[in-house]
């Protein structure tokens, strides 16, 4: 009876490790220096664009699929890139204000993945996130967004685009949905950021 028993733990955990094989999970890093998030804000009038810099991040992959990733924005460096000189400064001065993103108190900005599905095209993924500005976080979704693996790391196969609305996240200075009688004042609640990411082993 006692070899009976020990024949079936045997089978049983060798079935446990043909069912539950250890997963092969691979980080990559952030080259913050070789991605870029480009901003465009539009008005009434016009639009303002620049820069804003990726502090770090990670792409995490499982079995050879996108399954989840961090990024930290560095907010103190947002940069205005249509302007020069003296009105380029006091723009980006204002955008660090408290009437924008307040920076003093709000130093970064993050997202993290929440979920990735395959696209069923090899690279193309739709991404679930959690997004943290000013201390609040909303969940977005990115439709598709396609990477590129290679002997040296991930990057982004083009560019990707992101439309959020500013005053879901406090952002609410010279906006029509909050302020009545702007004018040509008005600042659109939406804005764009366009990210190209490289990411190395």
């Amino acid at each position: 009876m006692k070899k009976l028993t020990f024949l079936f733990a045997i089978a049983a955990l060798a079935g446990l490790a043909f069912t539950n094989p250890v997963a092969d999970v691979v980080t990559y890093t952030v080259n913050a220096s070789e991605s870029t998030v480009k901003w465009v804000a539009k008005k009434v009038t016009g639009a303002h664009e620049g820069l804003v810099s990726i502090q770090s991040g990670n792409l995490e992959y499982t079995d050879g699929l996108l399954s989840g990733g961090e990024f930290t924005i560095d907010m103190t460096s947002i940069s205005v890139t249509d302007l020069k000189g003296e009105w380029a400064d006091k723009l980006t001065g204002h955008l660090n204000s408290a009437d924008f993103f307040d920076t003093a108190n709000h130093p970064t900005a993050t997202f993290t993945i929440t979920s990735a599905t395959s696209r069923g095209v090899d690279g193309a993924y739709k991404v679930k996130g959690d997004l943290t500005v000013k201390g609040i976080t909303k969940s977005i979704t990115l439709p598709t967004v396609q990477l590129t693996e290679g002997e040296d790391g991930i990057t982004t196969t083009e560019a990707l685009t992101i439309v959020l609305d500013r005053t879901d996240f406090d952002v609410r200075y010279g906006s029509g949905s909050f302020f009545s009688n702007l004018g040509d004042k008005t600042i659109y609640d939406d804005f764009e950021l366009t990210v190209a990411l490289k990411a190395d082993k």
